[in-house]
């Protein structure tokens, strides 16, 4: 296990911590569990980073990378859902969207060629404005600003998938051709 996997690894173990902090009975519990999210967020840069600078890139860190961003995901979503801090709709449609990916990348992961479609800018511009999204509402701003934020965030991660959708259609191209 190389360094940049053990960030990747460090991002998984921190969803339950999140979650501890945000159904805790701790007066500022949401800002604990939005520091939370954000080491998540810094490792989850560090990452990738260290991954593509020191040649640590490995197929285990290409899976176990999107893995961690779709449980974090999930979690942030319902949790905020939960406490109504978010309307359900967005948890409805960033979680199919997200069980689309997973779907998807679990066909072509379990091919014969076992092949990983990496993040690509897309999908890191959709991380990012999830995580701005995400701390609109820890700061509590005003639901106007956090309503549009999500908009912006839902916008990035159809973009996205919609570009995963295009890449993943072309490998199973590929596949038939072969």
């Amino acid at each position: 296990m190389n360094l940049a996997n053990g960030l990747t690894l460090t991002r998984i173990f921190l969803i339950p911590i999140y979650l501890l902090f945000f159904y805790s009975t701790l007066e500022k519990r949401i800002v604990y569990a939005g520091i939370v999210l954000i080491v998540s967020g810094i490792t989850d840069m560090l990452d990738g980073y260290v991954a593509r600078k020191y040649n640590m890139v490995t197929k285990l860190g290409t899976v176990l990378d999107p893995i961690a961003d779709k449980l974090t995901t999930f979690a942030v979503l319902a949790s905020f859902t939960s406490y109504e801090l978010i309307s359900p709709w967005i948890l409805i449609v960033l979680g199919i969207k997200e069980l689309a990916l997973i779907v998807g990348g679990g066909i072509l992961y379990c091919s014969d060629d076992k092949k990983v479609i990496p993040a690509n800018k897309f999908g890191k511009v959709a991380t990012v404005s999830f995580y701005i999204a995400i701390i609109s509402v820890i700061l509590s701003l005003h639901q106007t600003a956090i309503n549009t934020l999500f908009y912006i965030t839902i916008f990035f991660h159809l973009l996205a998938f919609l570009n995963y959708l295009s890449i993943f259609k072309g490998v199973m191209a590929d596949k038939d051709e072969a």
